[in-house]
């Protein structure tokens, strides 16, 4: 899942980010209103974490930009403001979900699964092929009913393969949706990732890499 999070008190967003980060998510940053409309130019994402109070676009600006987008991302204000009308309002905006700060950042994370779980393209919460049964919910995954114990990066990977069935996923795609935008495109990393899952997949193998073009589960449906 890649998500994008606006918000201008610096020291609060790398923290939400590296919270997000440690669950399993893509994480881009923006500290003000024109680099998020330029970021969401660029990217497509699941999520936008929003701030309402943003320096250069004010974020209800912002909300509307992503809501009119045809891919349009979920959007979760997150604000200061926080009495009922405050929340009304937001919400007539079209923003999807709002909470007020001070909030609990376990909460925060269960809004942002759910938000991505009522998106109109979300794909079915259990994700099944070749033996392998994937929750995204749960964060779990097992291969013939063996527990698979994978690092968030790795469990993110195996989402991305099983989601995309037997269609190829180039090292770039994958970078783009399993990182952010600050992973280096001239790394191995994704090889190397794959190649630590395929250890943990076990036999037969049920990844395969055409070369050039990127990686593919075989057993996977359309």
């Amino acid at each position: 899942m890649r998500v994008l999070v606006v918000e201008d008190a610096r020291a609060l967003a790398d923290v939400i980010a590296e919270g997000l980060r440690d669950q399993g998510m893509a994480v881009d940053l923006a500290y003000d209103g024109h680099t998020a409309a330029a970021k969401l130019g660029l990217h497509p994402y699941q999520v936008v974490v929003l701030d309402r109070d943003l320096p250069g676009i004010h974020g209800d600006v912002l909300c509307r930009m992503v809501t009119e987008r045809p891919d349009r991302a979920m959007v979760l204000m997150l604000t200061a403001a926080g009495a009922p009308g405050d929340r009304v309002s937001g919400l007539a905006l079209g923003a999807d979900d709002y909470l007020a700060k001070p909030f609990h950042f376990p909460e925060l994370v269960l809004r942002i699964r759910a938000l991505a779980r009522r998106r109109p393209d979300a794909r079915a919460p259990v994700l099944r092929a070749a033996g392998i049964e994937l929750d995204p919910v749960r964060r779990t995954a097992t291969r013939d009913g063996r527990p698979l114990n994978l690092s968030v990066k790795e469990f993110a990977l195996l989402t991305e393969l099983l989601q995309a069935g037997t269609a190829v996923l180039s090292a770039e795609e994958l970078l783009e949706r399993v990182w952010d935008e600050h992973a280096n495109p001239f790394t191995n990393t994704v090889a190397v990732t794959i190649g630590r899952l395929r250890r943990k997949l076990g036999d037969p193998p049920v990844i395969t890499t055409l070369p050039g073009a990127g990686y593919r589960l075989t057993g996977g449906s359309p």
